[in-house]
């Protein structure tokens, strides 16, 4: 464990002034690349293995299961940031129109269809490896220009990952934080001993900090890219040397925002994706979760979460289940 005087731990340390200096010098100290081969296309997803999984499965005890996303609407959080925008679902065919007799099919059956528009990152969902880069480098030293194409990524792209997602899930819940708090290695670590669980090697960790209730509660506001609770940018070493398989979050961003930095944008995702190779999910609903795990003091569960493979995507919806 590092010293409170470590910049790496404590964020009072960091050179407000310096980001690029300190994802430097986090991505140095935090980096896999070539941990698994100079081919490796999932990152830590190969923590999860199959051992992992077969343990996980003796968490389902009562059978009781959670949706721990939020719903797919025109209602969601988006405001347009970068061309993101809520969801557009049509339909195609209707019951109006199967009434009507104006569906062409045979001995009276009819049916509906419908087709839905949105960024693969708009709500519930997973950032894959080609999703951000580091000084126009990806995951595992591949060049960012070779990887990410009009074509989409043809390496990393979430279709690799679709069938290893699926293991323990363990929820660290925060209550309800203000934004702008940052989360700390030390707060990671007291919440997991406070709930009675231990973090390690293939786990999928949740983070629960009560923005979305709050958002559900007042309104969308600034959800989607304003001030947020969030892991400070020091809990890199801790995203490293857990060896945890992915990380999701009820927050936009995942990290703390405004960033621990005077002139930065989400430094913490340039050294977790493209040098430690880890999964990071936002928007995550964890509110009903929460509640149960409160009740009956079990913080760890089956969790899958498989996103849709979308080849060359480097993003994906996806609705997670937790079984507990």
């Amino acid at each position: 464990m590092s010293s409170r005087a470590d910049p790496s731990v404590d964020p009072s340390m960091l050179s407000r002034a310096d980001p690029e200096g300190a994802v430097a010098a986090a991505a140095k100290r935090c980096s896999n690349w070539g941990r698994w081969g100079a081919d490796d296309v999932r990152g830590t997803m190969n923590f999860l293995t199959p051992a992992k999984r077969v343990e996980a499965a003796a968490l389902v005890r009562r059978g009781v299961s959670f949706s721990l996303s939020q719903s797919f609407d025109a209602n969601g959080p988006q405001k347009g940031w970068r061309r993101r925008t809520n969801p557009v679902h049509t339909m195609l065919d209707t019951g109006t129109d199967a009434a009507a007799g104006v569906q062409g099919f045979p001995h009276g059956i009819g049916g509906a269809d419908d087709v839905i528009a949105m960024p693969l990152q708009c709500s519930t969902q997973w950032d894959g490896l080609g999703h951000i880069f580091d000084h126009g480098y990806a995951w595992n030293g591949r060049r960012a220009a070779d990887v990410v194409t009009s074509l989409g990524d043809g390496f990393t792209g979430i279709e690799t990952v679709a069938d290893v997602i699926t293991g323990r899930g363990v929820l660290l819940d925060f209550g309800d934080l203000p934004d702008g708090f940052a989360i700390t290695e030390s707060h990671l670590v007291a919440t997991a001993a406070r709930q009675g669980v231990a973090i390690g090697r293939g786990d999928i960790v949740l983070v629960r900090t009560g923005q979305l209730a709050r958002a559900r509660r007042d309104g969308w506001g600034d959800y989607a890219g304003g001030p947020a609770p969030g892991l400070s940018f020091t809990t890199a070493d801790w995203l490293y040397s857990t060896e945890i398989a992915a990380i999701a979050t009820d927050t936009w961003g995942f990290e703390v925002r405004p960033n621990e930095f005077d002139d930065a944008f989400q430094p913490l995702h340039q050294v977790a994706i493209p040098h430690i190779g880890l999964f990071l999910g936002e928007m995550w609903d964890l509110d009903a979760l929460a509640a149960d795990c409160a009740d009956d003091g079990v913080y760890e569960f089956w969790l899958t979460a498989a996103p849709l493979p979308i080849t060359g995507a480097v993003g994906s919806p996806v609705n997670p289940i937790a079984v507990k």
